[in-house]
């Protein structure tokens, strides 16, 4: 968690303001929809996120403070994730490693 989180926090500013430059430089009108239709899309998919990661942290909450009071690890907390859950911890894998291979592009 100490790494997912500010990952995901770097991915969705990065994607975002990557969306809204090509938007503002744009003049194509079907490659604005496209880049609008994505827009929609990452705030659609990191709403999702956000739903599900609070739904972690609520239903794991005297876990995950165990595990901030052992920053070395020690106590080995280990989480049983829902299938939504799951789902929201791969999506942030994906739109990081997305993030990392955009950023090589440009």
């Amino acid at each position: 968690m100490h790494v997912l989180i500010p990952h995901f926090n770097a991915a969705e500013r990065i994607l975002s303001n990557m969306l809204a430059s090509r938007l503002t430089r744009c003049s194509d009108p079907s490659e604005r929809l496209r880049l609008r239709n994505l827009q929609a899309e990452l705030e659609l998919e990191v709403a999702m996120i956000h739903m599900n990661l609070g739904h972690l942290f609520r239903r794991y909450a005297e876990e995950l403070v165990d595990a901030l009071d052992d920053p070395e690890g020690k106590g080995g907390a280990m989480l049983a994730l829902d299938e939504h859950e799951a789902v929201a911890i791969e999506s942030i894998r994906r739109l990081y490693q997305r993030t990392q291979e955009l950023d090589g592009i440009q």
